[in-house]
């Protein structure tokens, strides 16, 4: 570990690709904390549950009740978009198919751009990473190559610079694999559960529409 520490020591060759790679995992580690509480914590919820208790009240009619009951968790993806309909059935006596559908989907569209904001710069950062580990093992290659053609030095000294030039290709490779790997796999788990409150939301405001539809 001391040894790949010290690759960031500015006496070191490559110690600029280690940094900007070091720099890009910080911002996919920050967008990674802030998304992961924004899908799993924030907008997250049990939608079975959920929408059990919102089928009761709409099956008795309690339509005021069912969109309190929305409002208890405006935080939470899928209220946020049941509601919408909920109140257009609670604010009229004569509400059609259409006008409901109209609404839902109007709460959907406010939501999902906040559902999937920001999450496809992970992969892209993942990508920058890789290329720039790449890019350190070009450089770190460059300088092991030129080191075998410098005139005037002996034997020891060509084989320290050939080493120093693979030590800096090794670590940026390393680096950018390492910041690489597991900003895809956290951008496969975030995308995954986004995916699934979108599917979720799909589903059950069909199912709600087809009720209050079917209630009216």
């Amino acid at each position: 570990m001391d040894v790949f520490i010290k690759a960031f020591s500015p006496s070191e060759p490559g110690f600029l690709y280690m940094y900007v790679i070091a720099l890009v995992g910080a911002f996919a580690i920050a967008i990674a904390i802030e998304r992961a509480y924004y899908i799993v914590v924030r907008s997250n919820i049990n939608a079975d549950k959920f929408m059990a208790e919102i089928r009761k009240l709409v099956k008795a009619g309690e339509y005021k009740q069912a969109v309190a009951l929305c409002e208890t968790a405006p935080a939470k993806a899928l209220p946020q978009v049941v509601v919408a309909g909920l109140r257009k059935v609670a604010n009229s006596e004569t509400t059609d198919f259409r006008s409901i559908q109209n609404s839902v989907d109007e709460g959907t569209l406010e939501i999902l751009p906040r559902l999937q904001a920001r999450t496809s710069f992970l992969p892209l950062l993942a990508n920058v990473a890789t290329l720039l580990g790449l890019m350190g093992t070009i450089w770190g290659l460059i300088l092991a190559f030129r080191s075998v053609s410098v005139p005037g030095i002996d034997a020891t000294q060509k084989a320290n610079m050939l080493a120093a030039g693979i030590y800096a290709a090794m670590n940026t490779t390393l680096l950018g694999l390492a910041v690489a790997i597991p900003t895809i796999l956290i951008y496969a788990f975030i995308h995954n559960k986004t995916a699934k409150i979108i599917d979720e939301i799909d589903e059950h405001t069909v199912k709600l529409i087809n009720l209050l539809t079917g209630n009216r």
